[in-house]
């Protein structure tokens, strides 16, 4: 593992946002509950650090695609605690799909972070990423590119977890009180899928890194003793959870 930058800085609040939920249909008889998140960080020091950015505003809805409820952007989020996108010091994508990039543009000032391979492939033309260019792509953008993993301040720590796709990360947050939480974002999206043995979804790119990563992200709660794991879009999971604007400290 890597470390950035030498820093005093440590996490001291999470917030998670909460930008919609959705109920979809497995089966003729059976729903889920799918929620889209993002997140924010603040430090000791006085930084904001966001953790995605949520739906892009002109995604194409597929057809047939249930509707959403409850929904926000990040930037109603960040204003219910009353911060504007130039607060926002640094931007983790953790992957560059559509709903999770979707208002980058709106902070062009921030440093943005991402896992080296996953902006290579991007910008090589991976098809996934197309219809997503216009929001990450963009001149001027200040771009701090990773490789594995890596400590990105005390306390806070972005995993190479691809499968999902190459270069995907999820992020462990480390917090004076409520210890370490884990954020798996994409890598594990429902808390069912969270064994050693799991099936990759429709959307993981390459099974067999898939349950690589699961079992990463096992080993890292079990031998970090990971108070809270946050699943990517888990809608059961956030009733229970804290939402903005509480905060985990």
């Amino acid at each position: 593992m890597t470390t950035t930058r030498p820093s005093a800085a440590a996490p001291k609040k999470l917030y998670l946002f909460q930008l919609s939920a959705t109920t979809v249909p497995i089966t003729p008889d059976r729903t889920i509950e799918m929620i889209l998140p993002c997140y924010l960080v603040q430090t000791s020091d006085s930084r904001n650090i966001l953790i995605d950015t949520g739906m892009a505003p002109d995604f194409p809805r597929p057809a047939g695609f249930p509707p959403s409820r409850d929904v926000s952007t990040v930037l109603d989020q960040l204003a219910r605690l009353n911060l504007r996108p130039a607060d926002i010091d640094t931007v983790i994508c953790t992957h560059f799909d559509v709903d999770h990039i979707g208002f980058n543009e709106y902070f062009s000032h921030a440093e943005f972070v991402v896992q080296r391979e996953h902006f290579a492939i991007a910008r090589d033309g991976h098809p996934r990423f197309a219809s997503t260019r216009a929001h990450w792509d963009r001149p001027g953008l200040r771009w701090h590119l990773l490789d594995g993993d890596t400590e990105f301040l005390p306390g806070l720590t972005l995993l190479e977890t691809s499968g999902h796709v190459a270069g995907h990360q999820s992020v462990l947050v480390r917090l004076p009180q409520c210890g370490n939480i884990l954020l798996a974002i994409d890598a594990v999206m429902m808390q069912s899928q969270f064994t050693p043995d799991r099936k990759p979804g429709p959307k993981d790119d390459d099974a067999e890194k898939t349950r690589a990563s699961t079992s990463k992200l096992l080993e890292i709660v079990k031998n970090e003793n990971v108070a809270l794991t946050v699943f990517g879009h888990d809608g059961a999971q956030w009733p229970h959870l804290k939402r903005s604007p509480d905060c985990y400290i």
